[in-house]
């Protein structure tokens, strides 16, 4: 029986060129792109497909996946998969792919656009002068030589920003909490602390992810230690900057003026900050060059047609690189290695300089390179957009993070083998271990040096506390008040009535109310809650 021709959708315009790839590869490519407008009909049309290859446009929800019975791939020409819902993709089985390196020129050159547009009132006076106007005394500009740059998030855009800057004559801080002092000499760039960044900068430009650690960093009390006269720009994500706080900023005069290409809301049809005379607005145009849109389309159409017909899995947002042979095997220490490095990144708010992973035992026969890749993913990813296993090793070199590995025939502990993970942060290093029982669940075994078992549940709370009566009872107490049931609870010491830890998994996330009065009770040193 000849094998099934495989069939991609393309819901969203793409080059030309990425829709031959995929034909001349033998796979059935039909180009629709009026369906990423139209969900029911998006929906209608999915069942058939084997993968789908979608831009921004296209919303892949958890609903829509429920009628993709045939799909095995999603692949975003570009980096943000925002509009894909990934967790529902991974609970189907759906490899999300993305291409993280295709339009950062391009996205960098338009903040540069928008930020020599801002200087010297570009859009304004073209208004003016294309009415017949001629109002040359009304536009007086400034110079951005031996002006400061102050940019937010220096990876790979941000990086390029800074380059470009510097070819100005400006002076660029940065600030970005994965730099290191070595990765910044090499780009010729001082890094700051955002409040000096922030007390500093004539123009700020912002080059990071949205998290929860991102969102609103130009917050309203953030723009009130802004340089007065400062200029901001967003190339970005909409969501970084409190767009009410701009707006009366902008209106009282202390920031002189903002371009943005990113909303909180897109498309966006109305927004707060449109019609103020000292903004720029464009509609998400940081990707949108014919050399970008090119990039994106062949590296995504390339991709998707390696996993349709050999398995091959590059650029995956959800899933490591492992051939077919050893994933059953390597599949739950893949999970235990992220696992380890989300958690140590979850509890790291210092710039990270060294991460490393120790194996032990049978973990050392593994596919270490996969393992490794899955904990500098779990350690970046709290922090960083677009990083996948099989780009964090990379993004890390390219940071100065140096990523190092052992292994170890022989473990330390009752166990067979053993994954140990170590954060080596500016503060202080974190770490932590685990291992893979018979069951093949992973399990924390040590945390910061002290033993423990512990399954990882959706939502943990982890605490540090003194080895002293009454903590079980309190914090028992302030659940059952607060209505948060206790789903397990682990506890380790080093020594009686020294330092130890809890680790509970709860059934629900914990209000930071909740977090802060189990922080009052007197035996604890420290409580965070941490999501898996």
């Amino acid at each position: 029986m000849p094998t099934p021709i495989k069939k991609v959708l393309i819901s969203d315009t793409l080059s030309p060129a990425a829709i031959a790839i995929f034909r001349e590869r033998g796979i059935q490519a039909d180009l629709r792109p009026e369906l990423g407008k139209d969900k029911e009909a998006l929906a209608a049309a999915i069942g058939e497909y084997d993968g789908l290859a979608v831009r921004s446009t296209t919303k892949v929800t958890a609903a829509l996946l429920e009628r993709a019975r045939n799909l095995t791939v999603i692949g975003r020409a570009g980096i943000g998969v925002d509009t894909i819902d990934v967790p529902a993709a991974t609970a189907r089985g759906v490899i999300v792919m993305n291409t993280p390196h295709g339009n950062a020129v391009t996205t960098a050159e338009h903040a540069i656009a928008l930020m020599l547009s801002l200087a010297r009132q570009i859009p304004q006076a073209d208004a003016s002068t294309q009415a017949g106007r001629w109002e040359k005394n009304r536009f007086l500009g400034i110079e951005l030589t031996a002006k400061t740059l102050g940019v937010i998030g220096c990876g790979n855009i941000g990086a390029i920003v800074a380059d470009r800057g510097i070819g100005l004559r400006m002076r660029v801080v940065a600030y970005d909490p994965f730099l290191t002092p070595e990765r910044a000499v090499a780009l010729g760039v001082e890094k700051v602390e955002l409040d000096e960044l922030l007390r500093r900068a004539d123009v700020i430009t912002l080059h990071v992810p949205l998290t929860d650690k991102t969102r609103n960093i130009l917050s309203a009390e953030a723009l009130a230690r802004t340089k007065p006269g400062v200029r901001i720009v967003n190339c970005a994500r909409g969501g970084l900057v409190d767009e009410v706080a701009l707006r009366a900023a902008l209106e009282s005069g202390h920031v002189a003026g903002a371009a943005f290409d990113v909303f909180t809301e897109e498309p966006a049809k109305d927004n707060v900050l449109f019609g103020h005379p000292n903004m720029v607005c464009t509609p998400h145009l940081g990707a949108s060059t014919t050399e970008a849109q090119e990039n994106v389309a062949l590296q995504v159409a390339e991709q998707m047609s390696d996993y349709l017909l050999n398995g091959a899995i590059r650029n995956a947002v959800n899933f490591p690189s492992i051939s077919a042979e050893e994933a059953p095997r390597l599949r739950p220490y893949v999970t235990l290695a992220e696992q380890l490095g989300s958690f140590l990144g979850q509890l790291t708010e210092a710039p990270i300089r060294g991460i490393r992973i120790v194996y032990e035992g049978e973990a050392a026969g593994l596919n270490t390179k996969a393992l490794t890749a899955a904990a500098v993913t779990g350690a970046l990813r709290p922090f960083l957009e677009g990083v996948n296993m099989v780009s964090a090793i990379e993004v890390a070199r390219a940071r100065g993070i140096q990523v190092e590995t052992a292994t170890r025939t022989a473990v330390e502990g009752p166990y067979a083998s053993r994954l140990h993970l170590t954060v080596e942060a500016e503060d202080m290093p974190r770490d932590a271990a685990g291992t893979v029982f018979g069951d093949g669940r992973p399990r924390f075994v040590e945390i910061r040096g002290i033993a423990l078992e512990a399954a990882v549940a959706p939502h943990m709370l982890y605490i540090r506390n003194a080895d002293q009566p009454g903590f079980i009872g309190r914090f028992g107490t302030l659940m059952g008040e607060a209505g948060v049931n206790v789903a397990t609870f682990h506890l380790g010491r080093d020594r009686p009535g020294g330092d130890a830890i809890c680790f509970a998994a709860v059934d629900e996330p914990v209000s930071g109310d909740l977090l802060e009065a189990i922080e009052a009770i007197p035996q604890v040193k420290r409580a965070r809650a941490v999501r898996f």
